[in-house]
Parts: structure tokens; C-alpha cells; sequence
């Protein structure tokens, strides 16, 4: 069996093993977690991190970003509000998790409010270079662009990729993550749609799994990474209710 193929099948048997009914208990406190998708991707795709983190007493909450495929600064004004509303939700500060320009989407955020946010997960997300993506990938979000100026709305636009609107994003993403913010960064080297290099995030932790690009959410290398340090910051999460409601 090839290694690709292995790889599926594990994939495979994770996913079936996760998406079924027993819960292994609530470690996660009631932590609240936000999920941001990737380019052209919906809330769907990261329905397994939905199930995996609600089965471990996490209250994961969806995006509501559509297919990420609009202007990024008003992706990331829509993902402000959600957080805001799952911070108010959940009685505290979350994390915020994404997945490829969900992660930087989520990145510019926790710069923008890091008092909304506990702790933040990238998932093969590169954030050091928006651009240097698979040149098939930049070309279709190019074709976006054509789209928004014949007078479709909701898509990336020319300031996406120049002007001030990426000037100020690009330097959002390079400054450092506000002092004492915990940050994880997922990356690949067999990545094959967001070069590795341009994942680690020098405000984070970088830790590097065996994984496509896509499947990432779907590798249990990335849970075996995830588990103990949303356990960590769960526990500041209890700790600081605990202490609130004396």
C-alpha cells in the first residue's frame, strides 16, 4: 500500500471513529472555539472539527462566511461579529481556529480584538506570504476579481491583491500577535497549495504534520497536535470562571 493511500485509509477510520455517538467525556470546559474554512470552502469542511471538539466539552461554532471567497476586510468584519457573538455566548475570550485563509483570516482578527481571543490555531495557513499559494489557486482567485468588476457582489476585488486595502492586511499579518497570546501553527511540507515556509508564523508555536493540504482537518496527527493545548487553555478558561463566580 503507497503512502498517500495508508494515509487515506487512516484518515478514513479516524473520521468514522470520531463522527460516532459516544463522547469520551468535557475536558474542553465549555471553551468556545470558532472554526474559519478555507478559500472556496464552506462551514461544512470542517465538520469533523466540529464534532471532535463538541464530543470533548468544547462548544465549537461555525463561521457563517459562506465560501470565503469575498473582500478580506470584510471577511474578516464578518468573522468579528461571530466571535463576538460566541464570546458572549460562551462567557469568555475563544479560539480561534482556521484553516488556510480562514487562519489568517482569523490571524488579522486576533491582531484587531485579542481581547476577544484566548488562543489561536492556523492550519496550513500562510500567513508570511498570502500570495505564494499554488499559482492554480491564485489564478482562480483572479478570475474573482473579473467576476466583481462585471458587477457580482460578495467576491474578491483588484484591492485583494494590490493597493491599500492588501498593503494594510499584509502588514497586519507580519507584526506580532499581541504579548501573551498563545498561537499555534499547523504546517506540512508535503503541502501542495500553501507553501510550508510561509506557514510559520514567528508568534507561534510551528509544529509540522503529515498532510495535504485539504485533508489537514482530516489527519489525526493534527487532533494529536490540537488535544493538549486546547486542554491548556480550557483550563484557563475553567480557572477564570471558577474564580469569577466565587
Amino acid at each position: 500500500m503507497g503512502v498517500a493511500k495508508g494515509r487515506l485509509v487512516t484518515e478514513l477510520r479516524f473520521a468514522a471513529r470520531e463522527l460516532g455517538v459516544r463522547s469520551p467525556g468535557d475536558a474542553g470546559a465549555g471553551l468556545g472555539v470558532l472554526l474559519v474554512p478555507g478559500f472556496g470552502c464552506g462551514d461544512w469542511t470542517l465538520a469533523l472539527t466540529r464534532k471532535w471538539l463538541r464530543r470533548r466539552g468544547y462548544r465549537p461554532a461555525r463561521a457563517h462566511i459562506g465560501l470565503n471567497v469575498g473582500c478580506t476586510t470584510e471577511m474578516v468584519d464578518r468573522v468579528e461579529q461571530r466571535a463576538e457573538q460566541h464570546a458572549r455566548a460562551t462567557g469568555g475570550p475563544i479560539v480561534l481556529l482556521g484553516q488556510s485563509r480562514g487562519g489568517w483570516l482569523a490571524r488579522l482578527l486576533a491582531s484587531r480584538r485579542p481581547e476577544l481571543v484566548r488562543a489561536l490555531v492556523t492550519a496550513g495557513s500562510p500567513v508570511l506570504d498570502p500570495l505564494s499559494a499554488n499559482p492554480r489557486v491564485i489564478r482562480h482567485a483572479r478570475m474573482l476579481t473579473k467576476l466583481s468588476a462585471m458587477g457580482l457582489p460578495g467576491l474578491l476585488d483588484d484591492e485583494c491583491f494590490s493597493g491599500d486595502c492588501y498593503e494594510e492586511n499584509v502588514r497586519a499579518l507580519a507584526s506580532p500577535l499581541p504579548r501573551g497570546m498563545p498561537a499555534l501553527a499547523v504546517y506540512s511540507r508535503a503541502d501542495r497549495v500553501a507553501p510550508w515556509k510561509s506557514c510559520l508564523d514567528p508568534s507561534a508555536e510551528c509544529v509540522e504534520i503529515a498532510s495535504s493540504h485539504f485533508d489537514m482537518a482530516l489527519t489525526p496527527a493534527f487532533y494529536a497536535v490540537l488535544e493538549p493545548r486546547l486542554a491548556a487553555w480550557s483550563a484557563v478558561h475553567e480557572s477564570v470562571h471558577h474564580n469569577s463566580s466565587r
